[in-house]
């Protein structure tokens, strides 16, 4: 494969199917919100009218309060997927953290290492991705790498990507081969 053309940020952003991936990423968010908070609100009324512990309205109102998290969380992730900005900046660290969880499911603290890659924007501004127990994206990213955000996504596209054998898709986050032209999972367009 040529190397060349993976210096620099693609021209594949302006693909019509990365347009197309924003747009329904929040078509889902708001569909997939509804349909949890129908389910909610219909749930509790049910609930309230076959149980002897809580009756209507009151379960019927828990039913309300709950959907409209539901929505507003959809909400509140369309805004900031539409405010979000395309900017460069610069990978500045790399961490390896040991931690620890507790698993309520299993009753047992887990020990877990979390990989984090620190990327400074042009502006000064600090932004971080983390892994846990997943140390691809750490080896993905060098310190000094230079990288774009995308406007609508949640991902990095770095500028070099000539010695890279991997490359994620920016729309979905999916791992790729770097020989490969469209996302395996979405098929949106790879940048590169």
């Amino acid at each position: 494969m040529d190397n060349s053309n993976l210096l620099g940020y693609s021209q594949k952003i302006n693909h019509p199917a990365m347009a197309k991936y924003i747009k329904n990423a929040n078509s889902w968010s708001a569909i997939f919100a509804l349909i949890l908070a129908v389910a909610s609100v219909l749930g509790f009324f049910i609930y309230g009218e076959t149980s002897d512990e809580m009756e209507n309205p009151e379960s019927l109102y828990i039913g309300f309060t709950i959907g409209s998290m539901f929505l507003l969380i959809a909400f509140f992730q369309i805004i900031g997927r539409n405010k979000s900005t395309t900017w460069d900046g610069t990978v500045v660290d790399k961490k390896i953290t040991q931690k620890r969880r507790h698993d309520k499911y299993q009753n047992r603290w887990i020990d877990y290492l979390e990989y984090t890659v620190c990327i400074q924007a042009d502006n000064g501004k600090m932004h971080y991705t983390s892994a846990d127990d997943d140390d691809t994206k750490y080896n993905y990213y060098k310190i000094g790498d230079k990288v774009r955000h995308h406007k609508g996504l949640n991902s990095y596209e770095k500028q070099n990507k000539s010695g890279d054998s991997i490359i994620f898709c920016n729309a979905c986050a999916s791992l790729n081969d770097i020989n490969e032209e469209y996302c395996f999972r979405c098929h949106s367009p790879l940048l590169k």
